[in-house]
């Protein structure tokens, strides 16, 4: 059976060059992520120090519905008058699932932040990891003796063996392993 959904660690790392009325900001700056659903968000602490530049490091986790095509990242800062939004991003899902890479494969992503204008507004750092389910997940103690795959590398002579691994290496029309 299938499941409804797919939990994100969703780390906002920081942001750039970010500007309200075109000055920059010297308040409080905090980031909600959400589903294109709007299901569920998840904010951050309010940064205080980083003015336009503010850093986070703040890992938020959010469950997005497997029908959920992005999730959307707004920046506001908290000013005299109420809270308001500096800048959006829309972060397709293609961007973090699927294609080449495992799913919980760790994707660090920068994005044009638009103001409610549609102007340019700042750029967002995060990064995004789908986590994979616990029955999915590599056991890292095993009872088997066949507990390493592979092939002992040449020349290693101690115990503790390396393994050589073939890494496909796609180059034109033709796939080569390395």
């Amino acid at each position: 059976m299938a499941a409804s959904s797919r939990t994100l660690e969703i780390t906002v790392i920081s942001a750039e060059n970010l500007k309200l009325d075109r000055k920059p900001i010297k308040k409080i700056a905090s980031v909600t992520v959400r589903t294109d659903t709007n299901s569920q968000f998840r904010t951050t602490e309010m940064e205080t120090e980083g003015g336009s530049y503010p850093r986070w490091n703040e890992k938020l986790v959010l469950d997005m519905p497997t029908h959920s095509g992005s999730i959307t990242v707004e920046v506001q800062c908290k000013t005299s008058y109420g809270v308001r939004t500096i800048g959006t991003a829309s972060i397709p899902a293609s961007d973090f699932v699927g294609g080449y890479v495992p799913e919980g494969y760790l994707h660090f992503l920068s994005y044009r932040l638009r103001d409610h204008m549609g102007e340019r507004n700042g750029i967002i750092n995060i990064s995004v990891r789908m986590k994979v389910p616990e029955m999915y997940a590599c056991s890292s103690s095993t009872t088997s003796s066949h507990s390493k795959m592979g092939f002992p590398a040449a020349g290693n002579n101690n115990s503790g063996g390396g393994v050589a691994i073939g890494v496909p290496v796609w180059y034109g029309a033709y796939q080569k392993n390395y």
